[in-house]
């Protein structure tokens, strides 16, 4: 059987690409990671791959705002081959600056929201947030969710707070099954700062579109790929699998 193919994106500032290709090779994906310059030049590019994945870091060192510049290169010149992207069952990720990236392109939550429903602002601690999260599970209609239970992963951002335009947002987000992933303690409770590390409205971590083929994600999943990311892998069995592997397995477990 062949191997599923992802294509991780990066531009100047990008900082996560080694490790988020480590967590595609992990669960039996093929990695190959491109400049944007490259995929712009060579649209097709596309094409040859079934996951397309925006990276973290500080892509264009957030001049403007995060995510703003590779999101408007993304926008202007990749939208139709994207829109068909999907459309072909394909799958598109973007974790940190990548889901900035995605939600200023337009692509989440898309549907009837708009480009304008969404934005990621300044975590509202005033300061970058660097620490370990809980994840609840919150869409069952994301291909890149599983039923496994919550999630343990690191956060690292300044702009990661979640704002929506106002209460009617909330809910279409909630009734459209757009909210992938609730930030939660350890128990599965939500709860205030730091369990919600950046003030995200409704501890919204990430979001899916309609067809549940796009997620976008602050935590950085790829962190916690290898038994010893884990802030306390001594004292856990070594043999287990790494939590933040789930995301990236069963992505690749629908494809196949």
């Amino acid at each position: 059987m062949a191997k599923v193919r992802a294509l991780i994106v990066r531009a100047p500032g990008t900082n996560c690409e080694l490790e988020t290709a480590h967590a595609w090779e992990a669960v039996g994906a093929e990695a190959r990671i491109e400049h944007i310059n490259a995929v712009l030049e060579q649209p097709r590019m596309l094409d040859e791959s079934q996951i397309l994945t925006f990276a973290g870091g500080f892509c264009y060192g957030d001049d403007v705002s995060a995510g703003k510049i590779l999101a408007t290169e993304v926008r202007l010149y990749l939208a139709d081959a994207l829109r068909a992207y999907v459309s072909a069952g394909k799958l598109v990720l973007g974790v940190c600056n990548g889901f900035q990236v995605l939600v200023k392109t337009g692509l989440l939550p898309g549907g009837e929201l708009g480009s304008s429903a969404v934005t990621l602002a300044f975590n509202t601690s005033g300061r970058y947030e660097d620490r370990w999260v809980h994840l609840a599970p919150a869409s069952d209609r994301c291909r890149f969710v599983d039923d496994e239970g919550l999630l343990y992963a690191p956060v690292a951002h300044a702009e990661g707070r979640v704002l929506v335009r106002d209460d009617d947002t909330v809910a279409a987000l909630n009734d459209g099954g757009h909210v992938a992933f609730r930030y939660v303690d350890a128990e599965g409770q939500p709860g205030g700062y730091p369990v919600n590390p950046n003030g995200s409205v409704d501890d919204i971590a990430g979001l899916t579109d309609a067809t549940g083929q796009v997620l976008g994600l602050m935590p950085h999943p790829e962190r916690n790929a290898h038994v010893t990311n884990h802030p306390e892998w001594t004292r856990l069995q070594r043999d287990r699998k790494p939590e933040g592997l789930r995301l990236f397995a069963a992505a690749v477990a629908g494809l196949r």
